[in-house]
């Protein structure tokens, strides 16, 4: 994306310093992510309204207790009330390193919580690393330290992280075999309250070995988000599930945005815990087939879905076409542009912002 369009996101970055990852109502604050996405979708000018009409939703970030030091920052891994301490603990690192060398060596950590937070904290991330690619600005500088922290404070794993490759399969049949929870079990409430029925659910610990990750990186992510675009097109029917397989769309998105940035290692390493998510999310959400073999095509241009997003003005449905259109533009499929039409119908803005 051109320098020139993220004329605004500086000045949002500023708007957004003082608050921290969560909003009124508990959800996760979406708003440095939004303002990214009005950016990488050509509309610099739609930042500042937006993040006017969400403000009120927004809280405070709490104050740094300065409990994150040296190497006891694996006690602090998923304590949400510990967000500042962390963004200073990253902040002290990138005074110390390059933005790249501080990503790779976080992103290799905490990939195994790949999950946290419904992947928001992974998506923050992605974000916020495609900004900072464009140009580096101690406002982009400040952005990476609050994403990788707002990860960290949310960092969560879920079971069978450890499994390894037995029967590498293609994606789209390997999706064919993940188990879905039962109806009788599974957990009412928000997505992370929903991953959490697979802590009793053995059948899903395999899951993650059965992509092996070989070859290239950038064909296997483009792979894997056509795969879930298609899954979010057969099993998006309301607004839950459809923005539970928003996330399976836009977290492998953000993945890859950050992988041209770090070594090989870390990018395989947090691929296979990108599909391990995004199986959890089937495992929990899907009620119909795996996904959408046939999908008919979108009329809209490219121009008007985004225009429509930027109309419908819910956080989701501008972050889900901005991730569709931005890796249509890499690897075209009539899959993501019907998605993104369809989460405009299915997901309307509750309430300004």
């Amino acid at each position: 994306m051109h320098m020139s369009c993220y004329s605004s996101y500086d000045d949002a970055l500023d708007a957004l310093a003082p608050y921290g990852i969560a909003l009124e109502n508990g959800n996760f604050n979406h708003a440095p992510m939004v303002a990214e996405a009005l950016c990488a979708l050509g509309r610099p000018e739609a930042v500042t309204s937006w993040i006017e009409r969400y403000r009120e939703r927004m809280q405070l970030r709490p104050a740094a207790g300065g409990t994150i030091r040296g190497d006891g920052w694996r006690d602090a891994l998923g304590r949400r009330e510990l967000f500042t301490d962390w963004s200073l603990y990253f902040a002290n690192e990138l005074e110390e390193a390059r933005w790249p060398v501080v990503v790779d060596r976080w992103v290799e950590r905490l990939a195994p919580g790949f999950c946290a937070a419904a992947t928001h904290g992974l998506i923050r991330l992605g974000h916020a690393v495609r900004a900072i690619a464009t140009g580096e600005t101690p406002g982009r500088r400040r952005e990476i330290a609050d994403a990788l922290a707002s990860w960290a404070a949310t960092w969560q794993r879920l079971p069978g992280g450890d499994a390894r490759p037995f029967e590498a399969l293609p994606p789209r049949e390997a999706i064919t075999r993940v188990p879905r929870v039962p109806p009788a079990q599974r957990r009412s409430g928000n997505i992370v309250a929903a991953l959490a029925a697979l802590d009793d659910f053995p059948a899903f610990l395999p899951v993650i070995g059965w992509i092996d990750g070989a070859g290239p990186l950038a064909p296997q992510i483009a792979e894997l988000t056509e795969l879930f675009a298609r899954v979010y097109m057969a099993n998006a029917h309301d607004i839950a599930t459809a923005i539970a397989f928003i996330h399976a769309v836009t977290s492998i998105a953000a993945l890859g945005n950050i992988v041209p940035h770090v070594s090989e290692a870390a990018a395989r390493n947090a691929l296979r815990y990108a599909w391990q998510t995004g199986c959890a999310l089937y495992a929990c959400f899907a009620s119909a087939g795996a996904f959408a073999e046939s999908v008919a095509p979108c009329e809209k241009s490219e121009a008007a879905l985004a225009e429509q997003a930027i109309a419908n003005g819910d956080e989701h449905v501008i972050k889900f076409t901005e991730a569709c259109l931005s890796r249509h533009a890499l690897a075209r499929s009539v899959a993501y542009l019907a998605a993104a039409d369809h989460v405009d119908r299915v997901v309307r803005r509750r309430r300004p912002g």
